[in-house]
């Protein structure tokens, strides 16, 4: 480890990568021979999009930071997790747009914000009666998921939402969380608060389940990892929240008039991983329902900003020539053969994403000119597929297409308006407290519905 402001020179970077244990390596790696591929992406144009597009627009984006505080103990440090929604209401913002220019606070007051925000002990950071940090912040976990509380009309609690989904988890044991007391046994988490059966009979939380505290770093060093899996757990647990809320109140008829927008992919990865296929089943379930009273799928999207896909995207877009792949308004919608090829190598047979994701990606260069890396969800088993590009599968894709051209924002790079919004509100908190269901149903009631 360097010391703090230590960086390496530009001379002894050059030094190791010309080194002949660097070449070794890089001779032993596979290298993609462009002469030999076989998969190639074919831009082609989206499906004509529903003749009235959504008119509000949901967009959920999350942040986590971790700070150094002061207890007594060295390294002592607090995460904070925040998780904020947008409300943008696309009518309003078509009304303003045909009325150039547009007052600035006029167009704010077409987003409706909404935020929550929790704070984890970290490390050296010990709680109530506990032994260690970890064992705080699996019980910080707990309460945060207990404590959260979108519909406040009925005090509906995010927990019940969790609870429902651990349903379909399928059965196991974990390694006992209290290894630290000498307790080597493996456990069974349940759905509700229960104790280890060891003589010391401490509580085992149902959020034990997503095994996050595995990652957690007791002694010294960051915990951003496990903060960031509780971020995007809390965010997809939102979604699913909102959807079953409109259930019960038998909103669901509704949905054609609303498009819900996930910061990253629609997928759970690590140690939380069996959430996402729990999520999907639960997607699916609530779109039955969907599609008997709208005789179409619920409109949900997942935005990529960084990672292996969105640089492919760029890099096929480039030819040769000077000119472009995509023209404006073109999609690719990637296979299982292609992605193991082109993007992240792999021979297995097991399609890509199988264990983490609940959807699939698409690549989709708008009107505008902007890369937008997308994810739409698998709401029927049949969507559950890579083996081909066909959008006819997905009754919503020419809408969602539709919807990214309306959404982009030349704020940033490949960027789309709500996301930034949500994300700016989840970085900065200003409207912690507030609920994002009242906010919908008070949107629904401006439009009439």
């Amino acid at each position: 480890m360097p010391y703090e402001g230590e960086y390496s020179h530009y001379q002894p970077l050059k030094r190791i990568v010309e080194s002949e244990r660097v070449q070794q390596l890089l001779r032993r790696s596979r290298v993609l021979d462009s002469s030999t591929i076989t998969q190639q992406a074919t831009p082609q144009t989206p499906p004509i999009a529903d003749s009235t597009l959504p008119s509000l627009v949901l967009a959920i984006d999350g942040s986590h930071a971790e700070v150094d505080v002061r207890n007594g103990y060295p390294g002592a440090k607090i995460g904070y997790c925040s998780v904020a929604s947008v409300v943008l209401n696309l009518t309003e913002v078509e009304r303003l747009d045909s009325k150039r220019p547009v007052n600035p606070i006029n167009f704010r007051q077409t987003e409706d914000p909404s935020s929550d925000a929790s704070a984890l002990p970290g490390c050296n950071v010990i709680t109530r009666d506990h032994l260690s940090a970890k064992d705080s912040f699996r019980e910080a976990v707990f309460e945060l998921f207990h404590d959260a509380i979108v519909d406040e009309e009925d005090n509906t609690r995010l927990l019940a939402t969790y609870q429902a989904l651990f349903a379909f988890k399928p059965a196991g044991t974990i390694s006992c969380p209290y290894a630290h007391l000498g307790c080597d046994r493996q456990v069974t988490i349940t759905a509700n608060l229960s104790t280890c059966s060891c003589e010391h009979r401490k509580p085992l939380f149902p959020t034990d389940a997503l095994r996050i505290h595995e990652r957690f770093n007791d002694d010294s060093g960051s915990n951003g990892e496990a903060f960031g899996y509780v971020m995007s757990v809390w965010e997809r647990l939102l979604l699913i929240h909102l959807l079953r809320c409109f259930e019960q109140r038998n909103w669901l008829d509704r949905l054609n008039n609303i498009a819900f927008f996930l910061d990253g992919p629609l997928a759970i990865f690590g140690p939380p991983a069996w959430l996402s296929a729990a999520i999907s089943r639960e997607l699916q379930r609530l779109n039955m329902v969907v599609r008997e009273k709208t005789g179409n799928d619920m409109t949900i999207v997942g935005i990529e900003k960084s990672g292996n896909f969105v640089a492919h995207f760029d890099e096929i877009d480039k030819l040769e020539d000077g000119g472009q792949l995509f023209q404006p308004r073109t999609y690719y919608m990637p296979t299982d053969s292609y992605i193991k090829q082109r993007v992240i190598f792999s021979d297995s047979i097991k399609r890509y994403g199988a264990d983490t994701y609940f959807g699939r990606k698409f690549f989709y260069k708008t009107k505008s000119g902007a890369h937008i890396v997308a994810s739409i969800p698998f709401l029927t088993p049949e969507q559950d597929s890579l083996l081909n590009d066909d959008p006819s599968l997905y009754p919503r894709f020419g809408t969602v297409c539709a919807l990214l051209d309306k959404l982009v924002t030349s704020r940033f790079p490949n960027a789309l308006s709500p996301i930034v919004s949500a994300h700016a509100h989840a970085s900065i908190p200003l409207h912690l407290g507030q609920k994002v269901l009242k906010q919908l149903a008070q949107a629904l009631m401006r439009e009439g519905g």
